[in-house]
């Protein structure tokens, strides 16, 4: 196809979500070369975020444009040879274990801990805030750690696993607050590091470790923002761990994004530039993975607070860049803010949750009260 029967089908699929080419509105988008087009229809989504990345293109709203992407689906449009392949990988082959599992730790998690530290807040907590009490990022990741204590039922001298411990808040903040004894894996060595530091003087113990290892009993177990790095070939073996690992009354907490549908493909842009080998589950995975294992005690949904989560750090990145410029250039800048705000789209757009299962080896006797 010629350039301008290129541009004129683009022109056509943005009326659909509202949004002109070079026009006056916060989530229109600017063109800058005209190339973007083909670049775009040839590679989808993986062509739109490097065309971003490259300069190619703007818009003054870049969550607002992508939610009116997303909730008019007009990405489904644009399926390549590049979902198709991001997605047969992500099926056949298991990209998390052995060398791989280690690989998020050192394409992401090690970027940097000047880099999280400045977007996270008061605390590293790279994952959903607890929003309905809370009218900014700091209480609401205190929040949320706190509903997590809270469901497992924590009491003082209990034995805790925090399965992708990150950089260690959970458990220091469980072992403060409730007066527990905590073990954390993780498998980024930056995290690591941090975490142990952070934990120090507290009766925490940090490891740089695959959960596979794990073969010990704890009283009650957790884990935030780590199943996406699972992928569906090792849901089982996941859940697996976790039940040899917690005693007969224990809790489990599986804090984690999920996906409306059938089995979520893997983008191929998120794939290539922030987080290789993950994967969003679906319900249907989640359960069937547990099955014969663990009695949900509840399914807890507040996927809308991640949009105001990344919105959040999306703003701390932006006011420390005049500092971080110094370590991450340019393109750098544009990446992470394509990835903030396509992020943040999604879970505004609802196309993506955020869950919190409490699981029961047993069935708790008499039933659970849920926490909220």
């Amino acid at each position: 196809m010629s350039r301008d029967s290129l541009k004129q089908r683009a022109v056509t699929l943005l009326e659909h979500a509202g949004i002109h080419l070079d026009g006056q509105a916060p989530t229109d988008l600017r063109v800058h070369d005209d190339d973007l087009y083909a670049r775009v229809f040839a590679h989808g989504s993986l062509g739109l975020g490097e065309a971003y990345m490259d300069g190619w293109w703007d818009a003054d709203d870049l969550p607002g444009m992508f939610t009116r992407l997303l909730r008019s689906h007009v990405d489904q449009e644009l399926k390549t040879l590049d979902t198709l392949l991001a997605h047969l990988k992500a099926r056949f082959v298991n990209l998390q274990r052995g060398e791989h599992a280690y690989e998020i730790g050192r394409v992401h998690y090690d970027l940097g801990n000047d880099l999280f530290q400045a977007m996270l807040g008061k605390r590293l907590v790279y994952s959903c805030g607890y929003w309905a009490q809370a009218d900014n990022l700091d209480d609401a990741q205190a929040a949320k750690l706190d509903l997590v204590c809270r469901k497992l039922r924590l009491q003082p001298g209990q034995r805790v696993l925090d399965i992708g411990c990150g950089w260690g808040e959970a458990l220091k903040f469980a072992a403060e607050r409730y007066g527990i004894e905590g073990v954390g894996v993780t498998v980024s060595q930056e995290q690591a590091e941090f975490a142990r530091e952070l934990c120090a003087g507290l009766p925490v113990e940090i490891r740089l470790q695959d959960y596979r290892e794990l073969d010990e009993r704890f009283d009650a177990v957790f884990s935030i923002g780590m199943f996406e790095h699972v992928g569906a070939l090792n849901y089982r073996t996941y859940f697996q761990v976790a039940r040899r690992c917690l005693q007969d009354e224990g809790l489990f907490v599986l804090h984690s994004i999920g996906s409306n549908g059938t089995p979520s493909r893997p983008d191929p842009w998120i794939e290539k530039y922030i987080f290789p080998n993950s994967m969003i589950p679906s319900a249907q995975q989640v359960t069937a993975a547990l099955q014969d294992l663990f009695v949900v005690e509840d399914w807890h949904n507040f996927g809308a607070d991640y949009a105001r989560t990344l919105a959040a750090w999306r703003e701390n990145f932006d006011a420390a860049w005049p500092r971080l410029a110094a370590n991450y250039d340019e393109r750098f800048r544009r990446m992470w803010q394509f990835y903030l705000s396509v992020s943040a789209a999604v879970f505004r757009s609802r196309r993506d949750q955020l869950w919190q299962l409490t699981l029961s080896p047993e069935g708790v006797p008499g039933g659970y009260r849920v926490p909220r």
